[in-house]
């Protein structure tokens, strides 16, 4: 005949069921819980120095502005990863989230002091994304784009110039993710996006995975891949394109940017670091031969690509650097409409480079 168990017996016993049932549940939950879905890569966090490949002491002539540096040690460093204090924030700038808040109205104002463009020929817009906060060099090749356009290339206020840098903060719209989306949406209004030519130039580092580091620490900024860049550039509907990506292991955007009507230009092959950045130096190696070089000496966008990369090749043969292969593609249409654009500009004179004040 069984025996009955004693009720605090039975009390325990419910108890240890109780905890090993929910014990079990917990895990199956964890185990096989639905995965957290995000639209864009997260922010890198900012925290270890990493160096990057940097001009050396004979890369672009003793005339130019750069600054002596060793070869990499490590031809994968350049990573993203790169240590800005946060002491390093101006004290007379506004805060952290009052330049973040600022920034819809900030872009506004930049797109609203755009001029109109010039009716019956094409005319050239172009957005500088310099994106690294960290290093002077991305602002001030964001700004001589700027300056190119004015000048060299008679097309004033046709430049959006987004940057992150400590000393613009309250003057110009951060290079950020969305304001890119903005700064195409503010173009594709002034612009004829089926006559006019778009010219996009970013720089900053790049990492070997090919993302971009897109950086104004402490603000959470989402970075740049070829995807992302692609995503971005197909909601518009531009038919003429020129896209520069200046940064190591930039090649990996070519295949995910080329296309009919558009030229894309890199400052290396997919596998490769590209030299002259770093906190010394005022422009790197792409942006002297192809920026301050090349369209100096001709507003052919895609001979300009063709004289620099000649020189840059020469200035890191003479350092015995690994050669980082500048990329070009030309898609269908975009060299003579480039032609008919330089037909009808008016090429003003060389502009010297100068480091942005």
């Amino acid at each position: 005949m069984p025996s009955l168990l004693d009720p605090r017996r039975r009390t325990a016993i419910y108890v240890l069921a109780s905890f090993a049932a929910g014990a079990l549940l917990t895990v199956a939950l964890l185990r096989f819980g639905p995965e957290p879905l995000t639209a864009r890569p997260e922010p890198i966090a900012v925290t270890a120095s990493a160096p990057s490949p940097a001009s050396t002491s004979s890369g672009p002539a003793a005339t130019s502005s750069t600054a002596d540096a060793s070869p990499p040690a490590d031809a994968a460093t350049d990573q993203g990863s790169v240590d800005m204090d946060a002491d390093a924030w101006p004290t007379d700038a506004p805060t952290p989230e009052q330049i973040f808040t600022a920034q819809p109205a900030t872009l506004r104002e930049a797109i609203g002091r755009l001029a109109p463009r010039t009716p019956g020929k094409p005319n050239v817009y172009a957005i500088a994304f310099g994106a690294d906060g960290s290093e002077d060099v991305f602002r001030n090749e964001a700004e001589y784009v700027d300056s190119l356009m004015t000048t060299r290339f008679g097309s004033p206020r046709h430049t959006l110039v987004l940057e992150n840098n400590p000393a613009s903060l309250s003057i110009r719209p951060l290079a950020s993710w969305t304001n890119l989306e903005g700064a195409l949406d503010g173009l594709s209004k002034v612009m004829d996006p089926r006559e006019d030519i778009l010219l996009l130039y970013v720089a900053t580092h790049g990492g070997n995975d090919h993302s971009l580091l897109v950086d104004m620490d402490p603000i959470p900024l989402d970075q740049l891949d070829p995807d992302g860049l692609a995503d971005i550039l197909g909601k518009h509907a531009f038919r003429w394109k020129v896209l520069v990506v200046n940064a190591c292991y930039s090649g990996g955007f070519v295949p995910k940017l080329r296309g009919a009507g558009t030229l894309v230009l890199t400052s290396a092959r997919s596998d490769r670091t590209s030299f002259g950045c770093g906190a010394d130096s005022d422009i790197t190696y792409f942006g002297r031969a192809w920026l301050a070089d090349g369209l100096n000496a001709t507003p052919d966008f895609i001979e300009a690509f063709d004289k620099a990369k000649v020189e840059i090749a020469a200035w890191e043969a003479k350092d015995s650097l690994e050669a980082s292969e500048p990329q070009i593609d030309v898609g269908a249409g975009i060299g003579e409409k480039l032609a008919a654009w330089r037909k009808a500009a008016k090429i003003g004179p060389v502009v010297p480079f100068q480091a942005a004040k």
